[in-house]
């Protein structure tokens, strides 16, 4: 579009001045016409603050009259209401303020109707406390008994985006900002790209099922180029992704056309042919076999922390890695939960919208069977999918998770407008593309910076409403905290609708809690697959 707008404006200008040199002696008023609009396409393409304008001089700035006539703050998110119909849910424009370091106030109260099924609120204290006497950076330590170099982690990080999905420059932005507010940019499970390499930010080295940037010829987990990544100095953890919350239990696809030699060479692939990811791992195949790739993988990182991402799908199979946990002795040092409503640049619509285990109830289950097994406290649980203020922040601890990772709103902080474009290489902004010409338009110093800004307001919104509800610290949340409103006016508290379970009541058969125990029956340490068929459990 840039060369476009380029060569027409010299076209025009010239044609311009041969019909007025021809027919015309007023010449000069058709550049009073022309010019400020060749003017404004030039100053657009030097600008470095707006993707859309440097991509698309003069016509990208009908986006900013459109934004400019519909609602100032709440913007539709495309997420379905409790109902089913779309409604403000996300604050889209409060990500850009916040990014863009400018007030994130609204007008006029509230525009969410507060009696729908669903709405959800948090308790305040008559005692609260003044933001600015409480941790304004809180941090939680990750790291078990096994791990040396545990890490200090912020309580909102950069989700899975993997360089191939993302362009080089989203990934530097996003790294950028990491840097700046000493934050973890998990890497996707694409592998370690210099751009994620060139600001210094914490990184997590993700390891999918294609053991993309550390796997041999034929696919498998190469041990030796895995301890290559591990053990680089911005590496501070490593995360073993078992699913995702977009499309679980589905297997990526990398196009020929995006396999270029530079992302072949990252992801230890054959250049300009189709890449397909396996929708399960080979290096282990029984919920043993998962801890025991865990523990060798600690050992070959040096002692960092290592845990797995999992969208809880059968229950029985996240016990029974519980059970082999129990059984080897061996734990992960952190559990990522994604939520069923997590996103990615493409899945199939129907593994998008109806496979997974939303973020609530996979969080609380997963708590609440660590707890179960006597575990949790050796064990840190992130949080993840669609998590982009404080508040979603805050229902996230009270759940059990913490801390966050965010991937929809931190793209969104780096210039994202969700043109629903991903998938097509043609993203408008620059951010989910491989095309040069569309990359252009991304200034990484600019939106590093958002991305900071972002972190760095939605962390202290949270502050502000730990402060408010009277809570001094991360630990003091808990399920009553949260209220949620049901049918007919029914509200409850997530301990209501959640309840806690005993810790250790999952160590024996005797006092599993009658809602896990046909799961609790099924699940062994020696396979994924269930004992048995069924487990008919008798009403009280």
């Amino acid at each position: 579009m840039r060369k476009i707008f380029v060569v027409s404006s010299i076209v025009v200008v010239a044609l311009i001045a041969f019909l007025a040199y021809r027919y015309s002696s007023n010449w000069y008023y058709w550049y009073i016409l022309v010019l400020p609009f060749v003017l404004l396409g030039v100053y657009d393409m030097i600008q470095d603050k707006h993707s859309i304008a440097r991509n698309f001089p003069v016509v990208g700035r009908a986006r900013y009259l459109a934004e400019w006539m519909r609602p100032k703050v709440y913007q539709y998110f495309v997420e379905p209401d409790y109902d089913g119909r779309p409604f403000s849910r996300i604050f889209r424009n409060v990500i850009y303020e916040r990014a863009k370091n400018i007030s994130d106030t609204t007008p006029f109260g509230t525009q969410l109707n507060v009696y729908s099924d669903g709405y959800e609120w948090m308790s305040h204290s008559i005692g609260a406390i003044s933001a600015d006497k409480l941790n304004d950076d809180p941090r939680v330590l990750i790291g078990g008994k096994e791990c040396t170099q545990p890490y200090n982690a912020s309580i909102l990080n950069v989700s899975a985006m993997s360089f191939g999905s993302l362009s080089n420059a989203a990934v530097m932005a996003l790294n950028g900002g990491a840097a700046m507010g000493g934050f973890a940019h998990n890497t996707g499970e694409g592998g370690i790209s210099e751009y994620h390499k060139k600001y210094g930010g914490d990184l997590v080295f993700q390891v999918g099922t294609g053991y993309f940037g550390c796997r041999d010829k034929e696919g498998k987990f190469d041990e030796e180029k895995f301890k290559e990544k591990a053990i680089l100095p911005t590496v501070k953890m490593i995360e073993i992704k078992l699913s995702q919350g977009a499309k679980p239990g589905h297997g990526g696809i990398l196009p020929a056309i995006k396999a270029t030699p530079e992302i072949a060479e990252i992801r230890h692939i054959e250049p300009y042919k189709t890449v397909i990811s396996p929708p399960s791992h080979t290096a282990f195949t029984t919920p043993e076999g998962l801890v025991l790739f865990i523990d060798k993988c600690r050992k070959l990182s040096g002692g960092k922390p290592v845990g797995f991402k999992l969208c809880v799908g059968r229950k029985h199979e996240f016990i029974a890695i519980c059970k082999a946990m129990i059984k080897t002795g061996i734990k992960p040092d952190f559990i990522t939960v994604d939520g069923g409503e997590g996103g990615t640049g493409a899945a199939p619509v129907e593994f998008s919208n109806s496979v997974g285990m939303p973020l609530r109830e996979g969080l609380t289950f997963v708590y609440d069977t660590l707890i179960g097994f006597n575990i949790k406290k050796e064990i840190i649980l992130i949080a993840s999918g669609k998590v982009s203020t404080g508040f979603h922040i805050f229902r996230a601890f009270a759940l059990g998770a913490d801390l966050c990772n965010s991937a929809r709103a931190m793209m969104m902080a780096v210039g994202c407008i969700q043109a629903l474009e991903c998938n097509k290489n043609t993203c408008p902004t620059g951010v989910a593309t491989q095309d040069p010409a569309l990359i252009k338009g991304l200034v990484v110093e600019d939106k590093k910076k958002r991305v900071f800004e972002f972190h760095k307001h939605t962390v202290g919104s949270f502050v502000e409403l730990m402060g408010a509800s009277g809570l001094k610290h991360i630990d003091e949340i808990n399920r009553s905290h949260v209220h949620k409103r049901g049918p007919l006016n029914d509200s409850k508290t997530y301990e209501e609708i959640f309840p806690y379970i005993s810790e250790g009541s999952l160590l024996q058969k005797e006092s599993v809690p009658k809602r896990f125990i046909r799961d609790w029956s099924i699940a062994q340490a020696e396979s994924f697959n269930p004992r048995f068929e069924s487990v008919f459990i008798e009403e009280d």
